[in-house]
């Protein structure tokens, strides 16, 4: 098929709009003057990418907002087109609003299915408050109003550790762990401590970009293994050990991997510690939601195995009490890379929130943490019993699914491949927001989606679940 249109696109990449945006904004702008006509159509996604010199993720945002304004369509198995009837330009001004701003999104969305967000209505804030409240009227408050360690708080560093290794089965020093801003902040200060240019990072694929954008950033390049029912396949690292000298770390999401839920079987993780340890490349562990398992016990994670040698292990604590809350940590088995750790730390952001710290901290200590995981842990089960139910009931007959045994989302994958895109969009029209595949990994096989029940109700549930079974 013919796409004659001629890309006359400039990227600024220091503007504030996002490059996205940049690209969608300047396709009306050719759709409105005239460059680009009626039912014409646009070049695929990946030659656009090799047209602007971007990522296709880019592209594929960039697309998914003009056919959320209606100023493409997409027509399954011969590409996008302009549409026949254009939006005006107003309406186009709001959507865009409402995909650059999170309150905006929400407010322009009823449901969200969100990648697997903790329900913030059974938080434990006035039991926050109040600790913190009784923090800053302690008597040696203008104490804590200084300058603390770059590592975090040393009381708060000792719980976590003796959580990890009374709970985790972990080995863990006082010294070999570092208190972060979110578990994002982590895999920032691992990436750029861990990886130099040129370097070689395997990822799961599909995966959790956002780590991957870490990896990028510091100059690594990706390698992509595959994931089935068992986890990450060792076949794949094993190719990519034998292709590759320059194998620098493997990042894995083993309890329950990202996107798809699966966990790690222990033959896999016992094969490929051993792989670790000859071939001298760490295993980045992120393991995000630990402590929501509904089983008889949590999987222990693979960085508690006395044999493994290089290792960096990423938590948090914002899914255990509120997203907002920004604490996470790392640890790691390299004294010099915690030492490198500490350093970019310190040059970031001096030192972490003490006064929040030693909040949580009294949470800890008066049991307020254990209590809520409990309560959480059943409240999580309930609701994803109830959304199995109405998957069984609209989409047994067209989806494949595993019941999850811990996390706050399942994996959906139709039998059939499907314009995610198009469904997006129409999903869209009914105020209801999906995660598509290209979220996961741009390989054009993945046809899942990801979605999050921890947050929604029960009423949004069903409706949600409801429409989304009319696609498949």
């Amino acid at each position: 098929m013919l796409r004659p249109w001629k890309l006359e696109i400039r990227i600024d990449p220091d503007a504030p709009k996002a490059i996205y945006l940049q690209i969608a904004d300047a396709i009306i702008m050719d759709i409105q003057r005239g460059r680009l006509k009626i039912g014409e159509a646009l070049p695929g996604s990946r030659i656009l990418a090799e047209m602007l010199g971007v990522n296709r993720n880019t592209i594929v945002e960039a697309l998914n907002v003009l056919l959320n304004e209606e100023w493409i369509v997409s027509k399954e198995r011969k590409g996008t087109f302009v549409a026949e009837t254009l939006p005006v330009f107003a309406k186009q001004r709001k959507v865009e609003i409402t995909t650059t701003n999170d309150n905006a999104c929400k407010k322009h969305f009823r449901i969200i299915f969100d990648d697997g967000y903790p329900d913030s209505k059974i938080a434990p804030v006035n039991e926050l408050a109040r600790a913190y409240r009784q923090i800053f009227n302690r008597n040696a408050r203008w104490q804590m109003m200084g300058y603390g360690n770059e590592f975090g708080n040393p009381d708060f560093i000792e719980a976590i550790v003796q959580m990890l290794n009374h709970q985790r089965g972990m080995k863990v020093g006082k010294h070999a762990l570092c208190v972060t801003r979110g578990s994002q902040m982590a895999m920032y200060l691992a990436a750029q401590c861990l990886c130099k240019k040129g370097d070689l990072i395997m990822v799961e694929s599909p995966g959790y970009q956002p780590a991957w954008k870490a990896f990028e950033n510091a100059g690594a390049e990706l390698l992509p293994v595959r994931v089935d029912q068992e986890g990450l396949m060792i076949t794949d690292v094993i190719a990519h050990l034998k292709a590759h000298r320059r194998v620098k770390a493997i990042y894995i999401t083993p309890h329950h991997q990202y996107p798809t839920t699966v966990t790690l079987s222990l033959q896999r993780r016992l094969e490929l510690i051993r792989l670790s340890n000859e071939h001298g490349f760490t295993i980045i562990e992120d393991d995000y939601d630990n402590e929501f398992h509904f089983g008889y016990r949590p999987v222990l994670p693979v960085c508690s195995f006395a044999d493994l040698q290089n290792y960096v292990y990423i938590g948090t604590m914002s899914k255990v009490v509120a997203p907002a809350l920004r604490i996470g940590y790392l640890a790691a088995s390299d004294p010099a890379l915690m030492e490198k750790i500490g350093t970019l730390r310190k040059i970031i952001d001096v030192q972490g929130d003490g006064i929040m710290e030693q909040a949580v901290l009294q949470l800890i200590n008066d049991g307020t943490i254990k209590r809520h995981i409990k309560k959480a842990t059943g409240h999580y089960r309930s609701k994803r019993d109830y959304t199995l139910s109405l998957l069984n009931t609209y989409m047994k007959e067209k989806a494949d699914y595993i019941v999850p045994e811990g996390g706050l989302a399942f994996w959906i994958q139709p039998r059939r491949m499907l314009n995610w895109p198009e469904i997006s969009q129409k999903m869209a029209h009914s105020g209801i927001k999906i995660l598509t595949p290209d979220h996961f990994g741009s390989d054009p096989s993945i046809n899942g989606i990801r979605l999050g029940y921890g947050s929604l109700s029960e009423k949004d549930l069903k409706e949600g679940i409801a429409l989304l079974s009319v696609y498949f």
